[in-house]
Order: C-alpha cells, then structure tokens, then sequence
C-alpha cells in the first residue's frame, strides 16, 4: 500500500522534516470512500494519529519539497512546504500512484517566520472545496482526513489549529522548477522532469522531444482546467505560480470562491488589492505562468518547441470554453453566431448582477417556445431588457428541433443546482469551530451530488443572502 517516498530520495529537492503532533487531537472527517479506492483499510484512531502528526505508517518517510514562485507578479526566490510534508505515496489498486501530503504539520526549513500550523477555517475550507470540484468533474487535490485540536494558533486572531491530509496523483508546481532555473542549479531540472515522466507519463520519452512534449502537455492540462473554472463560475484567488500544478490540477485552496452575481471582474480574495487574480483574468494569468515555467525549461527544451506549445493556449482555452458553454446552454450543434449569443447573455447578467449558477440551471426550463418561466424571471432586475436574447435563443432552440427533455437532461448534468457559496462554507466553519461538524458533513453530503434535484435541500441552492457579500478571504484563509 504504502511505499518510501520516492520523492525524499532527492535529498537535494528539499529536507527530511518529522511532523510536530497536534495538542489534543480529534478526528472531524474522514473521505471513507476515497480512503477505499485508495486501498487505505486505516482505523479511525489511525486517521487520527496519522493527520495529527503523531505516528507515521510503515515506510513514510516526511519530505518538506522546496520550490519557489511568482507571487503577485514578483519573483520569491525561496519559498517551499512551509506548513506541509509529502509523507509517502500509495499505489491504489487500480495502480493508479498517489502523494500523501500533510498540511499543518508544523515547522519546516521553509517556513520562514511562520509557525508551520493550519487553522480550523483553511483546512476545513480546503476539504470542502477539494471535494467539491471533484464531483463537479474539475481535476483537483482531494481531501482525504481532517483533524481538529485545541492548540491555539495565531493569525489575525487566536484560532483553532487543524490538519488536513490530502491526495494527489502529484503536488509537483511550476515553482518546483523555477526554483532550480534562478537559484543556478539548473542541472538538477531533468531529474524532477524525469521523475514526472516515470510516475505520470511513462509514454513520454526521457530525452529533449520528451521534454517538449511533457510541456505541451502541461499548457493543453493549465488551458482546459481553467475553462472548466471559468464555466463553473469558479475563482482560485491566488494564482501564483507555486500554486500551479504540473498536471493541471487545482492545488493550494485559499481565498476561492463561486461567483453569486455575475461579475466578469469579481475578485474572491481581499489580498488582491490590484485584482490581478480577478475572475475574467484567470485565463491572461494561466498563459503568464506557463510562460515563467518555460522559461524555466528553456535549458532543456528549445525556445521554439516551447513557443509552439504557448500558442496553443488561446486555442485549446477557447475551444475547450466554448464546448463548456455550448453543453451549458444546450445546444447540440454549433453555429457561427453561438459566440455573440454568449456574449450578448454575459453583458445582460453582467449588468443585472443574474446569480452565475441559479442563471444556467433555471435556463434548462426554457422551451424553445412559450413564455419564460416564473423561476428564470425571478432571477432577473429587469426582464424587459432580456426579450431579444431570449427571443434568439428560443429560435436557436426551435431551428435545432430536440426533444425538451433531452435538452434539459443535456443542461442539468452540466450546470450544478449545488455550488460551495462563501456563505455556506462560512456556516458550516462557525459551527465546526463550536465543536459541531453536522454541518459540513451534511454539506459535503450535497455537494456530492451538485446535478442531482435534491428537493430537500434546496436552501444550498437558493442565491445567496445579502450578507454573504460581507464575508472576507484573503491569502490567510
């Protein structure tokens, strides 16, 4: 089940760290299915002492990894797992290899003047939101165990300290291998880059060609997961490049959020002052990161093979947004005007603020005739000036001629009735910090589910109240 960490054998990459165990330790949530696939048969009191940090399993071998990153635009030349250690890896029995990765473990070389620990809000905001894109078939970490613990922890406020475990076929960053390219210990790049290919992509060859395509392949996983972020409606917040995954997964949880009124310019983290990692800039921003990593390849592959692989970004992006949108609005086939029907219908919810997820399910009742539907109008500030768009889009309907209902099945089991809101996850961490996790698990219980009518939970899926607009995240949540 477990192996030693191939990862630690690079004593160079980083430095062997034991965990520091949490005072007081008790179990809040454990991922009994993925535990499951994963092959992991642990008793609760083992998830217990494994996340706290107070006993390691047969073969873990605890490894800080050093990286650096482009944070906010500005290189940070050292940076690495401040509060973090890959334990070890599982081989589940499907074959498919993972990381263990602790977050909260304590101190590390790479802390610098932090204190290594997690707080009960980030771990428990993590796990709900890792498990959230992951039913909404968006590649991410997952969280497989959180730990709580009365051993007070400082950030603006004295708050309960927490560890949560979480898997990942990979955690390597574009940050890994900006740290070997500045520091002047490029030589040490193709070992990281063969590593990947052995334990990912085994069909890739471990020379220069291999090199190329493994970051052609990198710039084509980055595109497509930020169209599907997009087309969800979701906003990572801090997108440096230490928080950029080489397999395209979404990694480090901070100051997310799901957009509630559509705003193209939405910022979900209150650090952003400048609103560099706003919602309609994600996409510029993923293109810039992969730029800072080729850069960071360009003694190993050449500038032209590297050049090819980012012009194929846009493409790759637009395309991937394009057939998200289409399924979105259930529509079958393409045609040339689809583009300025999508446009002209985001400038509509743009300046009526329409709820982004409401919009798209309450859209399914729309018929290719007949009037809008109470619900869908319900949504709207002034549905007077959305006649012409919804006159044209029912006509795009009517000149397709499906079925209704397999229409509407085509747009339900793409757009979520259930999203993790900022408020919910702000409901279910007060209570949790109370001592109450009913909470979290009942909304870990929908969320797992997010395209399924679940009439009884309908409150998760009503916009959002006024107050909602009033929490703050920021680079500490």
């Amino acid at each position: 089940m477990i192996l030693s960490n191939q990862y630690a054998t690079f004593d160079w990459a980083g430095s062997r760290v034991e965990p520091t165990p949490l005072q007081a330790p008790r179990l809040l949530l454990v991922n009994y299915p993925l535990a499951e696939a994963l092959g992991m048969a642990l008793s609760d009191q083992q998830w217990l002492e494994v996340t706290s940090g107070t006993r390691l399993l047969p073969d873990m071998a605890p490894f800080a990894q050093v990286y650096a990153g482009h944070q906010f635009g500005g290189y940070s030349p050292r940076l690495g797992d401040g509060r973090a250690l890959l334990l070890g890896e599982v081989v589940a029995p499907d074959g498919q290899r993972w990381d263990l990765h602790l977050k909260g473990a304590g101190k590390t070389p790479y802390s610098r003047f932090g204190d290594g620990r997690a707080v009960l809000r980030s771990s428990l905001r993590e796990y709900l939101a890792s498990e959230a894109l992951h039913h909404l078939g968006i590649p991410t970490t997952r969280a497989l165990c959180l730990v709580g613990s009365e051993e007070p922890v400082y950030r603006e406020q004295v708050e309960p300290g927490a560890a949560v475990l979480r898997v990942a076929q990979s955690h390597l960053r574009f940050g890994h291998f900006e740290y070997f390219y500045y520091s002047g210990e490029a030589e040490r790049i193709p070992a990281l880059l063969d590593y990947l290919i052995q334990t990912q992509w085994p069909d890739l060859s471990q020379d220069q060609a291999g090199y190329a395509a493994l970051f052609e392949r990198v710039v084509q996983r980055t595109a497509t997961l930020i169209a599907r972020w997009q087309a969800v409606g979701f906003c990572h917040g801090v997108m440096n490049t230490d928080n950029m995954s080489m397999l395209g997964l979404t990694l480090d949880y901070g100051p997310y959020g799901f957009l509630d009124g559509y705003n193209p310019g939405h910022i979900c983290n209150h650090s952003d002052h400048a609103g560099r990692y706003a919602y309609d800039q994600q996409p510029t921003v993923g293109y810039w990161n992969l730029q800072r990593l080729a850069q960071a390849l360009s003694g190993l592959v050449p500038v032209e093979s590297l050049r090819q692989a980012l012009d194929g970004y846009e493409y790759a992006l637009l395309s991937s947004f394009s057939e998200a949108m289409r399924q979105k609005l259930g529509l079958a086939a393409w045609e040339d005007e689809d583009p300025a029907l999508f446009r002209d219908m985001f400038n509509l919810m743009a300046a009526q603020q329409v709820d982004y997820s409401c919009w798209f399910r309450r859209l399914a009742l729309l018929a290719p005739e007949g009037p809008v539907p109470e619900p869908l109008l319900a949504l709207l500030s002034d549905a007077g000036a959305w006649d012409d768009w919804f006159g044209r889009y029912q006509a795009r309907l009517a000149r397709e001629g499906r079925d209704h209902g397999d229409k509407v099945a085509q747009m339900n089991a793409v757009n979520p009735k259930y999203v993790l809101r900022n408020h919910l996850a702000q409901q279910a961490i007060e209570r949790a910090e109370r001592g109450d996790m009913s909470e979290a698990a009942l909304l870990l219980q929908v969320l797992s589910r997010p395209f399924d009518e679940q009439p009884e939970f309908d409150y998760y899926a009503a916009p959002a109240p006024e107050w909602a607009g009033q929490i703050c995240v920021s680079c500490s949540s």
